[in-house]
């Protein structure tokens, strides 16, 4: 959809949803298509269509955001010993 994904001051960007109802269920997917990057959401299926899509593009905002960001290594709590 152009336009989506728009937030802020980020230029707006394209993303592809695809919706597929499961029993009382909708699995949403919202696909990056520059990058093939994939992002799925369950919800209600009395839900809003766009309430859905919104949800799918921020976890794919979240799963992106992720993945650009380097590894960060966490430090070890100190057991409070002595160095020599």
């Amino acid at each position: 959809m152009p336009g989506a994904g728009k937030r802020g001051d980020q230029p707006a960007r394209e993303v592809l949803l695809e919706f597929e109802q499961v029993g009382g269920f909708v699995k949403v997917t919202a696909i990056d298509p520059e990058t093939g990057v994939e992002a799925a959401i369950t919800g209600p299926a009395g839900a809003p269509e766009a309430a859905l899509g919104d949800a799918a593009r921020r976890r794919l905002d979240y799963v992106l955001g992720r993945r650009r960001k380097p590894a960060q290594v966490k430090a070890k709590p100190s057991k409070g010993g002595i160095l020599a």
